[in-house]
C-alpha cells in the first residue's frame, strides 16, 4: 500500500501541529492586522464594518437579513444599526407596502466609508497572496474554502 492511498484519510489534528497552527494565525494576525487608517474617522468594529458592507451590497435589505448573514442575533444587528445610524452611515426607511418594515441603506458617507473598507481588503488580500505562485494561490484559496464551508 502506497502513501498516495492514505492521502485524503482525514485524522485527527496532533497537539504539535495545533500549536504550529497558534503560532501561525498569531503572525498571520499581527503581520496582515487590517488598520482602520482610513482618515480621521472613529474606528467601526468587525461586526459594524461587516454590517455596512451587506448593506452596500444589499440597499433596502432589512435587519434581519443583515443578521441572517451575518449569523448573529436581531438584537446584535439592532445595536449595530442603531451605532451606524447614529454614526451618519446608515438610514433606516419605511417601505411604501409595509409601514412596520425598514429597510436599510446607505448614506453618502456610509457609501465612502464601506468603498474604503472594501479598498483596504483588496489591498490586504493583494499583499497577502503576492509571495505566493499562482498555483499556489489557487490552493490556498481552496484549502481556506474548504475550512470555511466544511461542516462540522
Amino acid at each position: 500500500m502506497g502513501v498516495a492511498r492514505y492521502a485524503n484519510v482525514m485524522t485527527t489534528p496532533t497537539d504539535k501541529q495545533l500549536a504550529a497552527l497558534g503560532a501561525a494565525f498569531d503572525a498571520f494576525a499581527r503581520r496582515y492586522k487590517l488598520l482602520d487608517a482610513l482618515g480621521p474617522e472613529t474606528p467601526l468594529n468587525e461586526l459594524d464594518k461587516q454590517a455596512l458592507i451587506y448593506v452596500a451590497d444589499h440597499p433596502g435589505c432589512g435587519p434581519t437579513d443583515v443578521a441572517r448573514f451575518l449569523a448573529v442575533p436581531n438584537t446584535t444587528i439592532s445595536s449595530a444599526t442603531d451605532r451606524l445610524v447614529k454614526r451618519g452611515l446608515l438610514d433606516r426607511h419605511r417601505p411604501e407596502g409595509d409601514r412596520r418594515a425598514v429597510a436599510l441603506r446607505l448614506s453618502a458617507e456610509g457609501k465612502a466609508r464601506a468603498d474604503a473598507i472594501v479598498a483596504a481588503h483588496r489591498e490586504l488580500y493583494r499583499r497577502m497572496l503576492a509571495p505566493l505562485t499562482p498555483a499556489e494561490r489557487k490552493s490556498f484559496i481552496h484549502m481556506i474554502g474548504k475550512i470555511v464551508f466544511h461542516e462540522h
